[in-house]
């Protein structure tokens, strides 16, 4: 059964959000900082009932201005279907908190001007979270897009890559348009610092991809992919080409061989991790 004060104990919320409610309270701004936080919270929630329900491991809820980050220990080894529902469990709950509004309206305490600014709140945050940025929710998305076809590191890379050019572009087309728009720079400058340091440490989140895959035990209900690979590929390049929310087994493309060679990925794993086979061809796995 979901607790939902069991996630409302592992919300933090960021230095940056403390800046923009002190500044609101200075400015007084008190109602519409109560409502930006509500919606905030609403959205970031609906992300985390969504990753308990799958029972996905919650470490923290980080609330930001623009959203919040769920922090979870996954790490890419669940279903990817399981992320799109996730990923979108936040946006969609913008949906019900506009049709609230419109409900409240014939109610002396909420009042219309209430009613537009709360209506402006959650179009603001539904329309920038779903700019394809990272770690915006439609970064997420990009990332999905990419995991599907594409191995763990290279849709990570390009991902980033992509999530920064268009980081840039946004950036520059609010310098012209919202040049003085103190929160929204602070936003920005948070998620130029986020790419910088999600690039830094790419490669340690491909290991603990690969920890993760080799030191849990596999999901039933995870689906299992064939990858081709040629004999002659160590076995660093062989897991260079495991993707995101599915299972491998590794098939050898040797044609002086039938019927084809079939390594599971476990043994992969475990010549990588414990044997020390890394550089070592991936045929020497598998006897002929």
């Amino acid at each position: 059964m979901i607790s939902v004060l069991e996630l409302v104990k592992k919300i933090k919320i960021n230095p940056l959000f403390w800046f923009v409610i002190g500044a609101g309270v200075i400015t007084g701004h008190f109602k519409e900082i109560i409502m930006m936080f509500s919606i905030v919270l609403i959205h970031e929630l609906g992300h985390s009932v969504a990753a308990q329900y799958f029972k996905w491991r919650i470490r923290k809820i980080e609330l930001l201005p623009f959203g919040g980050v769920a922090e979870v220990e996954e790490y890419g080894n669940r279903p990817l279907k399981e992320e799109f529902i996730v990923i979108i469990a936040g946006p969609l709950q913008h949906v019900w908190l506009i049709g609230l509004s419109f409900l409240l309206l014939p109610y002396q305490f909420w009042t219309v001007a209430d009613h537009q600014m709360f209506i402006m709140h959650n179009l603001m945050v539904l329309t920038f979270n779903l700019l394809p940025i990272w770690p915006l929710d439609g970064g997420k998305l990009l990332y999905l897009f990419y995991s599907i076809k594409m191995p763990f590191q290279k849709s990570l890379e390009v991902t980033l890559k992509t999530s920064f050019i268009l980081l840039c572009i946004f950036t520059l087309t609010s310098m012209y348009l919202f040049p003085f728009h103190l929160n929204l720079w602070i936003v920005l400058s948070f998620i130029f610092f986020t790419h910088y340091f999600d690039w830094r440490k790419r490669s340690f989140a491909y290991m603990r991809f690969l920890m993760e895959r080799y030191y849990r035990q596999a999901e039933p209900f995870i689906e299992t992919v064939p990858v081709f690979v040629s004999e002659k590929l160590t076995v660093q390049q062989v897991l260079k080409c495991f993707r995101r929310g599915v299972r491998h087994k590794v098939i050898l493309k040797d044609p002086s061989v039938a019927p084809k060679r079939i390594i599971q990925e476990k043994v992969v794993l475990k010549a990588f991790f414990e044997q020390k086979k890394a550089t070592e061809p991936i045929a020497k796995l598998s006897p002929p």
